[in-house]
């Protein structure tokens, strides 16, 4: 199945100084999963479309970031 979002396992290492992340994840655009733009394709309105970064619907990929609300380093959180 199509989904942006990729996941990765890293190596995590005994002697790292950090609580480890055991998953990892990346975005992988749009436009990797689209051989070639075929025509009449559905598009945003031209105002949605500035919002959105992009013309069309099928490129468009929201980027949620894993870090937005956190604010962690080697597991202590800053007030």
């Amino acid at each position: 199945m199509f989904t942006n979002y990729k996941y990765w396992y890293p190596y995590i290492s005994p002697f790292d100084p950090c609580p480890p992340r055991r998953v990892k994840r990346y975005v992988t655009p749009p436009n990797l999963y689209l051989g070639f733009q075929p025509p009449n394709m559905p598009q945003f309105k031209p105002r949605e479309a500035l919002f959105k970064g992009t013309l069309w619907p099928a490129l468009f990929s929201p980027y949620a970031s894993a870090y937005r609300d956190r604010r962690e380093f080697c597991g202590t959180r800053d007030a």
